[in-house]
């Protein structure tokens, strides 16, 4: 395979991982119930709004929609392109830009944690699996999922590059976690003044006003 023909399906890649990942259930949903999801709570079209809201039934489909828009591609990328080692990245990190910035929302999503832990699923499911269970325990201890999201992010690269020495596919995704850590600055100083809502309060704020 030529170099412009690689080109052309590493473009590809990119069109179809960004078009999966524009599709936002939590918007959907919210429009579903008379309002839009942007508006209210953290205003972002996510899991974590989505589960303060709209309760966690809605929380688990959209979490679980996100995750997959973006692992599906990614997998079906590198079975159908296994001779461009960076397909699976590419498609990924697309989804996951695809669902920051999407272009049916006029480029206002979500801040693309669920779509990354589907992307590294795809790329490296064992990994997955430890930080999957990082992300439950410092959740759970500290009620923020925002911190869980900034190990997720910095982790996956660095190990990447550092253990497996996949260096292309670290460069990629560090594109993404650079977006999701950015997108996610304003949790950063509210956990750092102590003003950070947690699942577990915010849950309670929404039940205390029905």
């Amino acid at each position: 395979m030529n170099l412009f023909l690689k080109l052309a399906f590493y473009a590809l890649c990119a069109c179809c991982g960004y078009f999966s990942g524009c599709h936002n259930l939590a918007h959907i949903l919210s429009k579903r119930r008379g309002f839009d999801i942007r508006s209210v709570g953290s205003n972002n079209p996510g899991t974590s709004n989505t589960v303060i809201t709209m309760g966690w039934k809605a929380g688990v489909m959209v979490g679980a929609h996100d995750i997959f828009k973006a692992f599906i591609p990614a997998v079906l990328a590198g079975l159908l392109l296994p001779q461009l080692p960076l397909a699976s990245t590419v498609t990924g990190v697309a989804a996951v830009l695809g669902h920051i910035f999407p272009i049916t929302l006029g480029f206002r999503g979500g801040k693309g944690f669920a779509p990354y832990i589907g992307m590294m699923f795809a790329l490296n499911w064992k990994f997955g699996l430890v930080i999957v269970v990082l992300i439950i325990l410092i959740t759970l201890i500290t009620d923020y999922i925002a911190l869980a999201t900034f190990t997720t992010v910095i982790s996956f690269p660095a190990y990447s590059a550092l253990v497996v020495n996949h260096y292309w596919m670290a460069a990629i995704v560090a594109i993404a976690s650079a977006v999701i850590v950015y997108r996610h600055r304003e949790n950063i100083i509210r956990i750092a003044n102590g003003t950070e809502i947690g699942l577990r309060r915010a849950r309670k704020t929404k039940d205390s006003h029905h």
